[in-house]
């Protein structure tokens, strides 16, 4: 049995025995750095709808509540904790008070629209409140573009769960593909930047 076939193992046995709260808790740890991805939480509360053991308002009310409490307790983090640690490590990460400022502004100017799509990409949204904290963004604007964004996104998990009914695992395989795709890419751009200022370093 694989990590992933594991990891959906442990959730839905987590859901059944816990319920609602199960849900919010797992959806708490997947809207931070924990690798529990809403797509092994949300189709399999689908299927529970169907099976009638869930209603759809309480799976998007529970889950929803979970995503706003992972995504807030990310960003106090990255707001208390962002600034020390890029002045201690930044150097090592090719980061300093220059690249803090430039966040603060971003997510000052587009901050909202940010979040809210982020909620709908692969691994990203595990981090993204991380920088929202760190650039200091307004904290009611960011829990509202969060709560929808967070919303909408397992809502839709929620309805192809019910839909696909014991076959609800079918949207974790798919998912996969995605989050290989993204992690490539974030990669990709990671490498570019280190070599764009190694290169400027140089000159």
């Amino acid at each position: 049995m694989g990590l992933t076939e594991i990891l959906i193992e442990y959730c839905t046995a987590f859901i059944s025995s816990v319920g609602y709260w199960g849900i919010a808790i797992l959806m708490i740890l997947e809207s931070m750095v924990a690798p529990v991805p809403s797509e092994a939480v949300m189709p399999f509360a689908g299927f529970l709808i169907f099976e009638k053991q869930f209603t759809f308002a309480g799976v998007i009310f529970f889950s929803t509540l979970g995503s706003i409490i992972g995504s807030l307790i990310s960003y106090y983090a990255g707001a208390y904790g962002g600034r020390p640690l890029v002045n201690r490590f930044g150097k090592y990460l090719l980061l300093d008070q220059h690249h803090l400022d430039i966040t603060e502004k971003y997510f000052a100017k587009y901050g909202g629209r940010t979040v809210f799509i982020c909620r709908f990409i692969p691994v990203v949204r595990h981090l993204i409140s991380i920088p929202a904290g760190s650039g200091r963004m307004n904290i009611f604007k960011f829990s509202i573009y969060t709560i929808v964004g967070a919303g909408i996104w397992n809502a839709f998990l929620t309805v192809v769960g019910y839909y696909l009914k014991e076959h609800w695992m079918e949207v974790r395989k798919y998912s996969e593909i995605a989050d290989i795709i993204v992690v490539l890419l974030i990669v990709g751009g990671i490498g570019f930047m280190v070599y764009h200022y190694y290169r400027r370093s140089k000159r």
